[in-house]
């Protein structure tokens, strides 16, 4: 979420947007903006290899998304859309670099710094971290958020960024919610989110990260499939669909991949549960389940 004091700012991505083209020219910008491409980030050489369970073969041999599926629906939707897959091997997005503002998908990084702080990492945590942390994961409290943005501020979020490797990140003080991301950066952030939490931490933090309330498991929450462990993290604007996004973690076994859908300017709220919920389900297609 973002707070209404919030919503009256823009985001480099409002204040750029070109008028909608022609339907023929917007099928060869979109074939322009997919990039497939190796993943820069995979793990390394000697790495064993993951075979998706029942399945008995790599993840990259049995799926991979249907980039041109998303694509096409996605023509037929209204708003600012971006989207990113990423693999332990591949990299798959469209217009995947679109700086947008993150809204309450930015807690996640603020769960991560906050975990990571010399105070914190070395430590049992106590009632008064888990008063901020469960409340601005699980159920998205902007109060929590803003006494952790307090603490970590941007500087924890940006060192954050850096370990990453994040190129397009810009944090934004004193509001989060107008903290510059991209789908690139972010799968890159939740395909191995966990490595960034002290390992005393990682448990907690990802059971937070898989049990966002009934009411926020809209878009991917509705298409997940089945036998895949979800860890997500939405952001919205109250409602208004000036921004909808979604970012998560999928794992089965060892096999993991992320996934991510940032949309501007939705119309409504519904709207743009609707546009992730369309983009995710044809993405997901093939997985293999139980």
């Amino acid at each position: 979420m973002i707070r209404r004091r919030r919503e009256g700012h823009q985001s480099p991505s409002q204040t750029q947007s070109a008028q909608r083209p022609t339907r023929i020219a917007l099928a060869l910008a979109a074939a322009a903006a997919c990039t497939i491409s190796p993943n820069a980030s995979a793990a390394p050489a000697h790495s064993p290899l993951c075979l998706v369970p029942g399945t008995g073969k790599p993840l990259q041999q049995i799926w991979r998304p249907d980039m041109r599926a998303a694509i096409g629906y996605t023509q037929t939707r209204r708003g600012d859309i971006s989207f990113a897959v990423r693999t332990e091997q591949r990299f798959y997005g469209y217009r995947p670099d679109t700086e947008m503002m993150s809204a309450s998908v930015v807690k996640a990084m603020l769960l991560v710094a906050y975990l990571d702080r010399r105070s914190v990492a070395g430590r049992a945590l106590d009632a008064a971290d888990e008063s901020l942390l469960d409340p601005m994961i699980t159920r998205s409290d902007n109060d929590a958020a803003d006494a952790v943005d307090e603490i970590v501020g941007g500087d924890g979020l940006q060192a954050l960024a850096a370990r990453v490797g994040m190129t397009h990140f810009a944090a934004a003080e004193p509001i989060w919610g107008l903290t510059q991301i991209t789908a690139r950066d972010q799968t890159k952030f939740f395909l191995h989110i966990d490595s960034y939490i002290v390992p005393r931490h990682r448990a907690y933090a990802m059971h937070l990260l898989a049990s966002i309330v009934p009411s926020q498991r809209w878009g991917i929450g509705e298409v997940a499939p089945r036998g895949w462990k979800l860890y997500f993290k939405g952001g919205w604007g109250y409602g208004t669909g000036l921004v909808d996004h979604q970012v998560a973690l999928l794992t089965r076994g060892c096999a993991r991949f992320s996934i991510a859908v940032l949309t501007l300017d939705d119309g409504t709220h519904a709207y743009g549960k609707a546009t992730l919920r369309g983009i995710f389900a044809r993405l997901l297609r093939g997985l293999p389940t139980p």
